[in-house]
């Protein structure tokens, strides 16, 4: 397991909202649900599409591109894109990472 690494401050992620963030030359989308803080992968390992410009329902985030849907939790597909697209690359989970709030910071283990 790596260290912590400071992403954010806990301010600047209100409730049901998401934001694109790095450490480590690694792309994160951390994400606040439920009152949680999330951090997964920022690239859809469908095609790679950007998931901060994707949708946030709950814990779930979709993929702008294909639709893909990914529970934040733990990175699993919920729902992976359809037709034609959809084969060309099976199902596949995002990566999750272990958030921790140290006072305002927030703090991501890579």
């Amino acid at each position: 397991m790596g260290d912590f690494t400071e992403v954010a401050k806990t301010g600047e992620i209100a409730e049901g909202t998401f934001k694109k963030v790095s450490a480590g030359g690694t792309g994160l989308l951390l994400a606040r649900a439920g009152g949680r803080l999330y951090c997964v992968g920022s690239r859809c390992p469908h095609l790679g599409g950007d998931l901060s410009k994707g949708r946030l329902t709950g814990t779930v985030i979709e993929c702008p591109l294909h639709h893909s849907q990914f529970e934040l939790s733990d990175g699993h597909v919920v729902k992976w894109a359809g037709g034609i697209m959809g084969k060309l690359k099976g199902p596949a989970s995002l990566k999750a990472y272990e958030v921790r709030v140290d006072g305002d910071r927030v703090l991501v283990r890579l």
